[in-house]
């Protein structure tokens, strides 16, 4: 292993041996593709073999780093909205298991998501409605349920394995 310069406590850049700890730029991609998937940086450290101390020291002395971790929790919390307004549009399928038996599948609509989603956009969709050419309203609509579709397909291939 050699040596490199690093940035070590906030001192002057000091050399130091390079250690199998150390981040190289595959086990970066793959901490923050990990990251950006689960929004969980217990699993990214966990799939990309490093502890979270390490992780933790990264983003504090590695302004790159830090971007690309910033970036990646960004797309993971589109990747949830997404998610959900799949879920507040389409519901979601709820089997229901008869006394006799038999098994009833019906489409349940959370209420409570839909509210939620409605407050957290309230003043952005206010906005869009004033600033948009009534026109660009259905492009913008064709391109979400494109957008929804699209998600739906790739989750409908993830649970069948491939």
């Amino acid at each position: 292993m050699g040596r490199r310069l690093v940035a070590i406590g906030g001192k002057r850049p000091q050399l130091k041996k390079a250690s199998k700890r150390d981040w190289s730029k595959a086990k970066a991609g793959a901490f923050l593709g990990t990251l950006a998937d689960t929004c969980n940086v217990s699993e990214a450290c966990r799939q990309s073999g490093l502890p979270m101390t390490v992780a933790y020291r990264r983003r504090k002395t590695d302004a790159a780093f830090r971007a690309g971790w910033l970036d990646a929790i960004a797309i993971a919390y589109q990747r949830l909205e997404l998610v959900l307004l799949d879920r507040a549009f389409n519901g979601v399928e709820k089997v229901i298991r008869r006394k006799d038996g038999l098994e009833e599948r019906m489409r349940e609509y959370s209420n409570q998501l839909g509210l939620t989603l409605l407050k957290m956009h309230r003043d952005t969709a206010v906005e869009a409605s004033t600033e948009l050419p009534p026109e660009d309203v259905d492009e913008i609509r064709e391109r979400l349920i494109n957008k929804l579709r699209r998600l739906r397909e790739r989750d409908e291939k993830d649970e069948r394995g491939g």
